[in-house]
């Protein structure tokens, strides 16, 4: 392989103007797991960067309420945000759903859990005289407050009534998107399934599902319709450090994703499998914000570096960092993005 030419930091910022991260976690944040920026300094440093927009995810608010004070404050810039229906909503919570879509700026994402998803926090644990426990068999407590209120997606039969509601309200909403959030990679296809029955226009497979899912799998996800999502997070140092992202007990504290590392072969996985799926169904984003990592303006920047390494062209990482986020957020493209 030979490194294309014309690669340069500079080239990297140029790539940043009108692109938009789909995937940052600002402040605030529980004390555990303090965050590099607030809301109002994330969406300034992306405007003076000249990207497009960001998208807030919190695992604990509506960040639609975020972006909607964003918004009035940092002027020449737009915010988006939506709900992930953790624990802390109780789960799968239509009400919740309901008000999300009518609160702020209104929810433009809705998404099935992050910590919050039975194969998530059943596959959370400590090493115990050198065997892995999950906590739900540590604590009781975990078991009763949070493993038996997270999110499971039904493989068979038909969906429950509570989710039925939800699939019900995106689609009745066709400017909201769907994410999958980080169920096991069945129940992302399951959901994609449910996507098309429901006329759901606009998924996005989580990248906790991207990293675990073979090649066949995202292929066939994204031949429905649905955008793959890939974060630099996803395939960072900070992956196996422990951290407390979620439970504000400390006892909790677990390594994320269930004590697995980056997936082998780091982010130049990442470059080809977008060689095999095509730019046309992939995003790139972040999912930055925590304090051991970089801005996120600097992670995206980052990114687009990484993959321009690794021989991904101009124009796909502007289709993914661009384009598919633009179509995804129903935002019409940038005169400058046009052939006028």
């Amino acid at each position: 392989m030979f490194l294309p030419e014309g690669r340069s930091f500079e080239l990297t910022r140029d790539l940043l103007k009108g692109a938009i991260d789909i995937h940052v976690h600002a402040g605030p944040h529980i004390h555990s797991s303090p965050r590099r920026v607030d809301p109002v300094q994330a969406a300034q440093e992306a405007r003076d960067a000249g990207m497009r927009a960001i998208v807030f995810m919190d695992v604990f608010e509506m960040s639609n309420g975020t972006s909607w004070l964003v918004n009035r404050v940092v002027p020449d810039f737009q915010t988006f945000g939506g709900l992930i229906l953790n624990t802390v909503y109780g789960g799968m919570n239509p009400r919740a759903v309901k008000t999300a879509l009518y609160y702020g700026s209104g929810a433009k994402y809705i998404s099935f859990g992050a910590h919050s998803t039975y194969y998530q926090a059943a596959r959370e644990g400590h090493i115990v005289e050198d065997a892995f426990v999950p906590l739900s068999e540590l604590y009781p407590k975990f078991k009763a407050q949070e493993l038996d209120r997270c999110i499971q997606i039904p493989l068979e039969g038909s969906p429950s009534p509570e989710l039925d509601e939800i699939l019900g309200l995106i689609a009745d909403h066709p400017s909201v998107y769907l994410v999958t959030g980080h169920v096991s990679v069945d129940e992302g296809r399951r959901l994609v399934d449910l996507s098309q029955e429901y006329g759901i226009k606009k998924v996005v497979v989580s990248s906790s599902i991207t990293k675990s899912a073979t090649l066949d799998q995202l292929r066939e996800m994204a031949d429905k319709g649905a955008f793959i999502e890939y974060t630099l997070a996803a395939y960072t140092h900070t992956t196996p450090i422990p951290k407390t992202h979620y439970y504000v007990e400390r006892e909790y504290m677990s390594i994320d994703e269930g004590m697995e590392e980056a997936p082998l072969g780091g982010v130049k996985h990442v470059a080809e499998e977008i060689e095999g799926l095509g730019a046309k169904h992939c995003i790139l984003c972040t999912d930055f914000g925590v304090y051991t990592l970089p801005s996120p303006v600097e992670g995206l920047r980052e990114f687009i570096a990484c993959m321009l390494d690794l021989g991904i062209s101009e124009d796909d990482i502007r289709i993914m960092t661009k384009t598919n986020p633009e179509n995804l957020l129903d935002l019409e493209a940038l005169p400058e993005d046009t052939d006028e």
